[in-house]
């Protein structure tokens, strides 16, 4: 006789189950993975108006098998479509990661490629209390430069002109840009203002990045550029404004400290500095990008961080600024603000 087992509806049968928000976030890693794998292909570019798996592995020298698999997957997250075996782009790929187009993003993208490495050793970094990069890692390549510099002026090229707007150019004749990059904020500066001249201070392979961007716009007579290390160099004197824009979050509360003092001295009486960043709120747990971005900084730094506002205007009125404030932009970061108000010299935090 056979026995008739009925499953009647139980919270037995979904016990030890991860609720599906919490399996996502653990498993977002899966499609991370698949689109980065495909711009470092460059797989959107060499299927072009179409093409089938196997007359793409062959274009890109790589496994058909692996590449079908690839391709279907890229179906599913939707960045292909299919068509019997025909595989084209999307609208969103043409437009964002393919040569030519406007919206071209896959250079600065390449660097989320780069991180996701890095990432990948965030166990050993919590345990150790910094990087734990293989040997000679610490010094990038001409290639991890290229790809870096590229993401910061693709998210820095919309961005900087708000900065501008907000941080204002009156009375500013004269800008130092420490730590410039591509000269991106520089630009939106100068486009501010006509009577303003801006100084790029970065390495000399930054430099020579930044050099092509002020020639394309045409703008060699009104930003220069020097080969400076911003975390030990002497940074001049009598700027009107020191921009330090994504730089404090890859040094320790000491080195930028003295970061900031260096800022003071490089500044003219009622001069500012103006600080863009990730800032967190007092408790360090928001924004949610912001404390995110403190990991990022733990796996690809000596001994970087993101930092709170408290501990920026701290930092600022221990070398000598006064009126420090806080200008709020749209996420994900803001900007904080401080003035040298007379000849005084700052106090020396060491």
């Amino acid at each position: 006789m056979r026995r008739v087992f009925r499953l009647e509806p139980c919270v037995r049968y979904t016990v030890g189950m991860l609720p599906n928000d919490l399996n996502q976030m653990l498993r977002g890693y899966m499609e991370s993975r698949a689109a980065l794998t495909a711009l470092e292909l460059d797989v959107f570019n060499a299927i072009g108006l179409g093409s089938t798996a196997g007359a793409l592995a062959r274009k890109l020298s790589t496994d058909a098998r692996a590449t079908e698999m690839l391709l279907n997957a890229l179906v599913a997250m939707g960045l292909l479509t299919k068509q019997r075996e025909m595989f084209c782009n999307t609208p969103a790929t043409v437009r964002y990661f393919m040569k030519g187009s406007e919206d071209d993003a896959r250079p600065g993208l390449l660097h989320v490629a780069n991180l996701w490495h890095r990432w990948s050793t965030l166990t050993e970094c919590v345990r150790a209390g910094t990087s734990v990069g293989s040997p000679g890692s610490d010094q990038p390549s001409d290639e991890w430069t290229r790809n870096f510099i590229a993401a910061m002026h693709y998210n820095a090229s919309e961005r900087a002109t708000l900065v501008a707007e907000a941080v204002g150019t009156e009375g500013v004749e004269r800008l130092l840009d420490v730590g410039g990059g591509s000269a991106a904020y520089s630009l939106a500066f100068a486009r501010a203002s006509d009577k303003l001249h801006a100084t790029v201070l970065d390495q000399a392979k930054v430099v020579l990045i930044a050099q092509r961007h002020i020639r394309e716009a045409d703008l060699t007579g009104r930003i220069d550029t020097r080969i400076g290390d911003l975390r030990c160099d002497r940074l001049g004197g009598d700027f009107n404004l020191v921009l330090v824009s994504a730089i404090c979050h890859m040094l320790s509360p000491e080195e930028n400290r003295d970061l900031l003092r260096r800022c003071f001295e490089a500044l003219a009486p009622r001069g500012r500095v103006v600080i863009q960043d990730f800032i967190l709120e007092s408790d360090k747990t928001a924004p949610k990008q912001a404390a995110l971005f403190a990991l990022n900084m733990l796996v690809g730094t000596p001994a970087g961080n993101t930092y709170s506002a408290d501990e920026y205007e701290a930092w600022l009125r221990e070398v000598g600024f006064e009126d420090v404030s806080r200008v709020s932009l749209p996420a994900p970061t803001s900007l904080i603000i401080g003035s040298r108000q007379d000849m005084k010299m700052p106090r020396n935090p060491r």
